[in-house]
């Protein structure tokens, strides 16, 4: 019997590293590219104020940079130490992206972040800016490979289980790179990050403009910020609209569970914007739907179904006999590799294997499993319906209000009102200022919302979580976990007292001081 303690402790810790990890991937995306926008700027017009600008955002980026390799480098060992199984199961095709990622888009970050923070003597404006773009590249590319990787957990195409070695093995390698889970993913994520960039950009160029300093650093940024978070904003929706129809096909459980829907409706299905489910009851109370827009969104069409949480189940009961026989064949063939009536068997219930290991949570040999066995393993495959329903709606909500935000900004920054002493003016440049954690906030949700939504499964209905995790003892697990929070909590004030010592200390070169001349272009003004 599976010890589930150990399992949900290993779960927690991964959890957490990957939660802190993800505090600074989104900003390192979108202020990398929004340093190419910056200097572009700068070396078209040849105005050394956007040579302060791109400098200084630089700073902060570095700091953010260095904290997000460093954090990731922890996950990457805890494939090895808490989740050997899965490793071992899977490494042939979930290693491959990784090994990608580090050797052409972590190399490739490296390569070039040293020229890009200290070539600015040394290199002439449109190389410096070249290696800005490589640096910008690299991080986008790293983010792409490991979306790959989580793609493919999520609907694990181009491989299958070889019963001679007894591992996952790739069949194609382009059907892995070209996941459209994984694709769906990776640009969702990236135009988040582009929005936790713009509204981090935004915050504090608001702050230095109510504060009277280095307006002419904090207006040329707002700008940029205005116009890249307001496109960014926009993709962020319409590339989770692409999302939603990527779960139609691949991850129809995921769908129902997030719209808490138990039933399948006529189509084309509504979407509720309010509800209470409760797992308990297997029910949605007090709901309020909007006619027909989830049908629309996920099916693109008014012809398209939706299935619901208990239909889904039934289907699982019905692969989970299927996995059974898989199984039993797997069995046989590991006495007789040669048994063609088993390998018949094992080829026509393949597809349905990873849902026979669902019942090893429960009994050590699935093929002794009874009716109620397989009812019971058929709905752990239903993830926390109200986890994942109030989670989606908090990270659309977000969605929204930065589309809203963006314009908002983007009107101020097109008619140029930096210097306004009105009421609207001033309520938006604090709300600026206090909304900052919110893009970071939605990106965890929605983080959460996707790996959550995945369970029971490591792989989706290759490998059930539980049986990924490594032979560790609970003191063993709660030792690094908190060995893992008191350094990560320690990382976190380095790391926020860094950057607010930068904001702070604002855009002064080394050889200036705060009463620098005005032809730099950034000199402070007085105090409103």
């Amino acid at each position: 019997m599976v010890d589930m303690a150990v399992i949900e402790l290993s779960r927690l810790q991964f959890a957490l590293t990957a939660l802190y990890h993800f505090l600074f991937v989104p900003l390192t995306l979108g202020l990398s590219f929004m340093l190419v926008i910056m200097e572009s700027i700068y070396v078209m017009t040849d105005r050394p104020i956007w040579r302060v600008v791109t400098r200084f955002w630089a700073k902060l980026f570095a700091i953010n940079f260095v904290l997000g390799v460093a954090t990731g480098i922890t996950m990457e060992f805890e494939f090895g130490t808490n989740w050997s199984y899965f490793s071992h199961y899977v490494g042939d095709i979930f290693g491959a992206p990784l090994a990608i990622e580090g050797l052409m888009a972590f190399f490739l970050e490296a390569t070039f972040v040293g020229l890009m923070f200290f070539g600015w003597d040394k290199l002439s404006k449109r190389q410096h800016l070249f290696t800005t773009f490589m640096v910008a590249l690299g991080s986008n590319l790293s983010a792409l490979w490991i979306l790959v990787a989580n793609g493919w957990m999520q609907h694990p195409t181009g491989s299958h289980f070889n019963p001679e070695t007894m591992r996952m093995e790739v069949t194609d390698f382009m059907a892995v790179l070209f996941n459209p889970v994984a694709q769906a993913k990776f640009v969702h994520t990236v135009s988040a990050g582009y929005v936790c960039a713009s509204v981090f950009v935004l915050g504090v160029s608001s702050w230095y403009i109510l504060k009277g300093k280095w307006v002419a650093v904090a207006k040329r940024s707002f700008t940029v910020a205005a116009a890249f978070g307001l496109a960014s904003s926009l993709s962020v929706v319409v590339l989770g609209d692409e999302s939603g129809y990527a779960l139609t096909d691949n991850q129809k459980m995921k769908l129902a569970s997030l719209e808490a829907m138990w039933h399948t409706e006529p189509a084309p299905a509504g979407i509720a914007i309010f509800g209470i489910p409760s797992m308990e009851g297997r029910e949605t109370r007090y709901e309020i739907k909007i006619p027909y827009v989830l049908g629309l969104i996920s099916t693109r069409s008014l012809t398209g179904e939706v299935s619901g949480i208990n239909e889904l189940v039934v289907k699982a009961e019905t692969r989970i006999e299927s996995g059974i026989k898989a199984y039993d064949a797997v069995e046989k063939l590991k006495v007789d590799r040669t048994d063609l009536v088993a390998r018949a068997q094992f080829e026509q219930h393949k597809l349905d294997l990873g849902y026979a290991m669902l019942l090893k949570r429960f009994m050590p040999d699935p093929r002794s499993a009874t009716p109620a066995d397989i009812q019971k393993a058929a709905w752990t495959t239903v993830p926390n319906v109200p986890v994942m329903f109030w989670l989606f709606r908090v990270m659309a909500g977000l969605g929204f209000f930065f589309i809203a935000f963006f314009g908002a900004a983007f009107y101020i920054a097109s008619i140029r009102r930096f210097g306004s002493s009105d009421g609207f003016f001033r309520l938006f440049m604090r709300t600026a200022v206090w909304i900052i954690p919110l893009p970071w906030l939605a990106i965890e949700f929605g983080w959460v919302l996707a790996e959550i939504g995945r369970q029971p499964w490591a792989i989706e209905g290759v490998l059930p979580t539980f049986l990924g995790a490594s032979s560790l003892t609970v003191p063993q697990i709660w030792t690094t976990i908190i060995g893992f929070t008191l350094l990560y909590g320690a990382l976190a004030v380095i790391e926020v007292r860094l950057m607010l010592a930068a904001i702070r200390h604002g855009p002064i070169e080394h050889h200036d001081g705060p009463d620098a001349p005005l032809h730099h272009g950034y000199a402070p003004l007085p105090a409103e």
